[in-house]
């Protein structure tokens, strides 16, 4: 029992240490305070792929009562221990990536060219969430 309860804060401590240094790597004036428009790259850095949403909420969630622009350490880590130790927002298996990427390289070149992406990405989105959808389904 005390060796599964040391076990577990040492994983805690080792989360904690690993969001302190990515918050570190922002905290440009060095007073534990990030800017907010950085806490989307902070989370991704940390291995994890909210939603552009879910971003807004875990922003919501760890912004002074009168928002500043900027995130606390102090409010930060405590929240973001928690999402690592639930294993939320995790990326999309490399399986399914290459199925999507698949749809889109028509002609198996192994790449996508600028052009290609921006049409993808600007003109063809309906499309091409039926296709990925199709072709992920069907496999």
């Amino acid at each position: 029992m005390v060796d599964d309860r040391e076990s577990a804060e040492a994983l805690i401590a080792d989360l904690q240490k690993k969001v302190k240094d990515a918050f570190a790597v922002f905290d440009h004036e060095d007073n534990n305070t990030v800017d907010v428009r950085e806490i989307g790259t902070i989370i991704r850095s940390l291995g994890c792929c909210p939603s552009e949403e879910e971003l807004h909420e875990i922003i919501a969630e760890v912004e002074e009562e009168e928002p500043t622009g900027f995130i606390q350490l102090d409010k930060f880590l405590p929240m973001m221990t928690k999402v690592l130790m639930e294993r939320k927002y995790r990326p999309q298996p490399e399986d399914v990536i290459l199925r999507a990427f698949q749809v889109l390289d028509k002609n198996n070149n192994g790449y996508l060219t600028q052009e290609e992406l921006t049409k993808y990405l600007t003109q063809e989105v309906d499309e091409l969430i039926f296709a990925c959808c199709m072709k992920t389904a069907s496999i």
